[in-house]
């Protein structure tokens, strides 16, 4: 085991290191130069488009044929499904552990993983609802095995399944077993709650809503992401108002941290540069997941026609995971003293919570936490069965949905050293082909894009929804 957890350990920092993420970064880059920074110029409009799509508007006559409600769920479902997965242990201890090991300045690279992320997501969203397919028992499935298949030919299919063999396994480390475990640490830590008793809840309740498929899983993210999103952020909200005078300073850390190396003070052990960069980047992928290829899967299942409208939906996963609920968590570590003390991880975020709030900060955390990480394995459940069912065929979906729910009690009473250097190894090699297709499908992106602003796919009655 020892020499497995090296070898892993060898082949991860290949996997994160500077061609990882100069790859994520420059398709990201090339993705957003291409699309001529339509991502962000058009990110009110994407807004828009998501409070429409809460449930579609049934349509009638030629918008009917064009428009249909091909698809499971609504584009909001699907963004909430997404979001989901996105949102979890990586908005709360991937973003202490970026700014212990990188310094403030790590931020600063989260942000910028975000606004290149963006159009990512966009195209990753675009690709998915192009080249879906529908499967034998009905249901539309798709995202980067099947845009490999479809989109680039049968002689790139091998690729595709690279994807989901790495995605089908990745679910159960990075998805499942990492969350259950951190929850049931947490309701150790902050309530005297045993890790089995956890595992045994979180499985129950998770099994209840995985077993029922998408249609269930869209409807309990479509309520529970909202409420506990916004529940997050008042609270760190609370604590900015708190800390008001601290605010300023902590973005002034950010900005020059970002380009400057940070030199030891009290438990913190100084950053290079080249750390904020590293770890602002690995952890912001790890946090909004652009460019891993796991997103497009839920977006696939939206009740539209159109790619470029549900990939305006699904680039609003990154800005609200990323500028929105990390940057809230970010401002609340670094306006406290906390992060210099040597502490990492959740525990950093949950003293700096107390250090506003004592006595009750960290329980905020601690049920943040556990319902962030609840919902992850909810997303997480339908990326991996539908990577499965790539490989093995619908059959294998009830078998993957059972062997899923079974693991999440193993993950909470775990030592995970292994298992969390396993999962973050799978999901960088998840964003490799994905990345390759993205890449060699742009072009397709591009077009649909420039058709959709310039009209060409837009019928009469549907410029209402079209900001331009």
């Amino acid at each position: 085991m020892e020499a497995l957890t090296n070898l892993l350990g060898v082949i991860n920092g290949v996997v994160w290191g500077p061609v990882m993420l100069m790859l994520l970064l420059g398709v990201g880059v090339y993705l957003q130069l291409g699309l001529k920074l339509m991502p962000i110029r058009k990110l009110g409009m994407g807004f828009k488009l998501m409070w429409a799509g809460r449930e579609p508007k049934p349509k009638t006559g030629k918008l009917a044929e064009k428009e249909g409600d091909e698809g499971e769920i609504s584009p909001f479902d699907a963004l909430m499904t997404a979001l989901s997965a996105t949102i979890g242990t990586g908005n709360i201890a991937g973003v202490a552990t970026a700014i212990a090991l990188g310094g403030p300045g790590a931020v600063f690279w989260m942000w910028i993983t975000a606004l290149v992320g963006m159009a990512t997501k966009f195209a990753e969203a675009v690709l998915a609802v192009r080249y879906r397919e529908t499967d034998s028992t009905g249901f539309h499935v798709g995202g980067p095995m099947f845009y490999i298949k479809n989109g680039l030919g049968k002689k790139w299919l091998w690729l595709g399944g690279v994807f989901a063999f790495f995605g089908a396994v990745a679910a159960f480390g990075i998805g499942n077993t990492v969350q259950s475990n951190s929850v049931a640490d947490a309701m150790d830590a902050t309530f005297g709650v045993p890790h089995w008793i956890t595992g045994v809840i979180i499985m129950v309740l998770a099994g209840a809503v995985i077993l029922g498929g998408i249609k269930r899983i869209a409807k309990v993210a479509g309520k529970l992401v909202p409420i506990m999103g916004i529940a997050y952020v008042a609270a760190g909200l609370l604590v900015l108002i708190i800390n008001a005078g601290q605010i300023g300073e902590a973005f002034g850390l950010i900005f020059y941290y970002a380009f400057n190396p940070m030199a030891a003070a009290g438990g913190f052990a100084g950053a290079a540069v080249m750390a904020a960069i590293r770890f602002g980047v690995a952890r912001g992928i790890f946090s909004n997941e652009a460019g891993l290829g796991s997103a497009p899967i839920a977006h696939a299942a939206a009740k539209t026609k159109n790619p470029v409208r549900q990939g305006l939906i699904a680039m609003l996963g990154t800005f609200i995971d990323t500028i929105i609920v990390c940057t809230i968590t970010a401002l609340v570590i670094l306006t406290s003293t906390v992060w210099i003390d040597g502490e990492a991880g959740a525990s950093l975020t949950a003293l700096s919570f107390d250090a506003a709030l004592p006595g009750f900060g960290n329980q905020i955390v601690a049920v943040a936490l556990a319902i962030f990480a609840f919902t992850t394995i909810l997303g997480w459940s339908f990326y991996g069965e539908k990577c499965c069912q790539f490989l093995f065929g619908t059959r294998s979906i009830m078998i993957y949905r059972v062997l899923f729910v079974l693991a999440i009690p193993l993950g909470a009473i775990a030592q995970l050293g292994f298992i969390w250097l396993m999962a973050d190894t799978f999901n960088a090699m998840m964003a490799i082909p994905n990345l390759i297709a993205l890449a060699l499908l742009s072009p397709v992106v591009f077009k649909l894009t420039k058709d959709y602003f310039d009209g060409k796919d837009v019928l009469p009655g549907e410029e209402l929804d079209h900001d331009r």
